[in-house]
């Protein structure tokens, strides 16, 4: 189209689709921020500016010219760059790639540095390095692994004072853990405050003991339901998280039921995140991984056969839950990466790595804290130019506002550069969540 052009024509930015399980259809905008529901007369003339429908999809800028959606397009990126500066950073530290569980998916199992401790020497390094790489930021550090809260007087030293050292910085705290000693741990997690504590649970007690069994075959589900009993007790948040695949997505309801018998569902202090295993090294050899699709569609199949599991957990259906419980849509997403912008990872060997998904994989190393202090620019450089702005595949993409170009460590390991795309399945996605959330409630 020519510059200058003062045509009216579908937005690249408007998706358009008819909605799971229905007569009607949506039109979606996140540059313009606007949604609405079409009958299905509606549905056949909304592209035509001269009539009635066509006429409102001018005023919601559904249909816009060319120079009116690249003015549009421009002032909302750089919106979105300089609120991202203002964002609060999480700083991921790994305390041991060891782990006392012998999950079947584990994505780390084939590398990462096994020996040593970490050391005060290293613990305050670290602290030291936040102190002056990221100051005038708000942010939080999170305990990652392997698993953070290992067995062992040592081991719990080393975390007690890292903890102390949370404390005096003033800064709060959030642990990835598989919850198996995290009874043990609640007198020194108390000591600080206290983001969260997010906790694997792969289902009820007979299929969450098949999948993440102890090193040595040992159950842990009895264990792991009483260190989110002690958490809640203690007022510390639980984020639930439960790793979906082939084996286990049917007893999601079972877990559900128990979850809500438990209270747990009813506490203020507990939420949940259900999400495939990464598609990274060398879980994906295994054939028990969904496609997100995959996965969405099996969600969304089940909560329309028990409604309860929304008590438990609700799906985002890409930007779909959002807009129902929140009446808008979001912002623009031009970025879904966070590595080397608002999330870092750190190990107790001294290494900086991008993000979690990258963290204790050599090669991905982009500096140290320790001994020595360094970032390496350029490749820091690499990962913080990344959006769907450089990103060529995501340009004239209508889902790129609401994909973001995905993950760059996947995107990376699957296409073999950080400035491809990792892609959402957006269109498909809001079709289930239009029918599962805005439909139902225009019924009700």
């Amino acid at each position: 189209m020519q510059q200058g052009d003062q045509r009216k024509r579908p937005s690249v930015h408007t998706i358009f689709s008819r909605i799971r399980n229905s007569q009607q259809y949506f039109l979606l905008n996140l540059l313009s921020g606007n949604a609405d529901v079409l009958t299905p007369e509606e549905a056949a003339e909304w592209t035509n500016p001269e009539t009635g429908t066509g006429k409102q999809a001018c005023e919601r800028k559904y249909l816009m010219t060319a120079e009116e959606e690249d003015a549009m397009y421009r002032e909302s990126y750089l919106r979105f760059l300089e609120e991202r500066e203002k964002e609060e950073i999480q700083l991921f530290f790994v305390p041991s790639y060891a782990c006392n569980f012998d999950c079947a998916y584990c994505y780390q199992k084939e590398y990462g540095p096994q020996g040593d401790f970490l050391t005060p020497a290293v613990t305050d390094a670290f602290f030291l390095f936040v102190k002056k790489y990221f100051a005038g930021r708000d942010k939080y550090i999170t305990l990652f692994g392997g698993e953070p809260l290992l067995k062992g007087e040592k081991h719990k030293e080393a975390i007690a004072y890292f903890v102390d050292k949370v404390h005096e910085s003033g800064l709060s705290l959030a642990v990835v853990t598989n919850g198996y000693l995290l009874e043990e741990y609640i007198d020194i997690l108390s000591k600080t405050s206290i983001r969260e504590i997010q906790v694997t649970l792969d289902g009820t007690e007979q299929v969450h003991n098949v999948r993440r069994p102890l090193k040595g075959g040992l159950p842990t589900f009895e264990s792991v339901v009483r260190g989110i009993d002690a958490c809640l007790l203690h007022d510390l948040p639980v984020n639930l998280r439960v790793v979906v695949d082939r084996e286990n997505i049917n007893n999601i309801p079972a877990l559900a039921s128990f979850a809500i018998q438990k209270g747990w569902t009813q506490h203020p202090l507990f939420k949940t995140q259900l999400g495939r295993n990464y598609e990274l090294h060398h879980c994906q050899a295994t054939q028990r991984l969904f496609t997100r699709k995959e996965l969405n569609e099996h969600l969304y199949d089940l909560i329309i056969r028990y409604p309860y599991i929304k008590e438990f957990y609700k799906p985002p259906f890409s930007v779909a839950r959002y807009l129902a419980e929140q009446g808008q849509l979001p912002s623009p997403l031009f970025d879904s990466c966070p590595a080397c912008k608002t999330e870092w990872a750190f190990d107790y060997t001294g290494k900086i790595y991008p993000c979690t998904a990258t963290v204790g994989k050599k090669g991905e190393e982009v500096g140290s804290f320790y001994p020595v202090a360094f970032l390496n620019e350029e490749a820091v450089e690499t990962w913080q130019q990344r959006d769907v702005v450089a990103i060529e595949a995501c340009r004239q993409c209508p889902s790129q506002l609401a994909c973001g170009g995905g993950c760059g460590a996947v995107a990376k390991n699957k296409n073999g550069s950080v400035l491809s795309p990792d892609c959402r399945p957006v269109k498909e996605l809001l079709e289930m969540g239009f029918s599962a959330y805005l439909l139902q409630e225009e019924n009700e």
